[in-house]
């Protein structure tokens, strides 16, 4: 027997989540599953999404690969692991996490709520993996592997996901010419501790390096990359 969802006027009377079944295409038959991966750790004294995001980790890992290796027929083992590294990352799962419209339903304590936590991509990120580990225990693989598909399909097809990792595609760049693995340096770190800004250089053999910044080391790494490929495609 599956879960998946029937017409949308069986899923009237379904209470709370009902919205969500409707979202996902899929109906819990044990509620308290879909509960614990909405449930942040801030909220004690029950079960928390911690656990689920183990195992949907790992679920959304397999079927990523699985979809990529059937897609890219001719992809090299390098390129299906840069592609799955973009489809699996944390930025990513939060805009799974939006269209899926999880931060609606996560259960919070009112402190972390208030501190914009149903805005962070680390619990954006977070829930969209239990929530998919969820579904796995509720329903099985293909239950979940069905939601995966369905909501990282826009994915699968580009090179690219938001802002594509600059930095890999470097990294691919420098190895396909024997070149020694490009150099992040932090130039300068500004703002408070809480916010801070970096300024990182990018520098690679045989060409000027270029400056990137960002609100943590990791962006501003992307945007010097960036900057760096840009010139390079430029003087081709």
């Amino acid at each position: 027997m599956t879960s998946n969802l029937s017409p949308e006027s069986e899923t009237e009377n379904l209470g709370q989540y009902s919205g969500l079944y409707k979202i996902l295409g899929y109906v819990f038959k044990n509620e308290a599953l879909l509960r614990e991966a909405l449930t942040h750790p801030s909220l004690e004294g029950g079960a928390q999404y911690q656990r689920l995001e183990f195992v949907g980790d790992r679920v959304l890992g397999l079927v990523i690969a699985e979809w990529l290796f059937e897609y890219y027929a001719d992809a090299s083992e390098g390129g299906l692991a840069s592609r799955h590294t973009n489809m699996v990352r944390k930025e990513t799962l939060a805009k799974v996490s939006k269209a899926m419209k999880l931060a609606d339903f996560i259960h919070m304590a009112k402190s972390t709520e208030d501190n914009g936590g149903r805005k962070k991509i680390t619990i954006l990120a977070d829930v969209c993996e239990s929530v998919i580990g969820a579904v796995n225990l509720d329903g099985g693989y293909h239950e979940a592997r069905k939601i995966v598909r369905k909501f990282w399909k826009c994915y699968i097809a580009q090179d690219s996901i938001g802002d594509r990792d600059a930095k890999t595609k470097l990294q691919e760049w420098v190895q396909a010419r024997q070149i020694a693995t490009p150099k992040y340096s932090v130039i300068e770190r500004t703002g408070p501790a809480h916010e801070p800004y970096f300024t990182i250089e990018a520098k690679i053999q045989g060409l000027e390096p270029e400056i990137g910044k960002g609100k943590s080391k990791r962006h501003a790494e992307q945007d010097a990359a960036f900057k760096l490929l840009n010139r390079i495609e430029t003087h081709k």
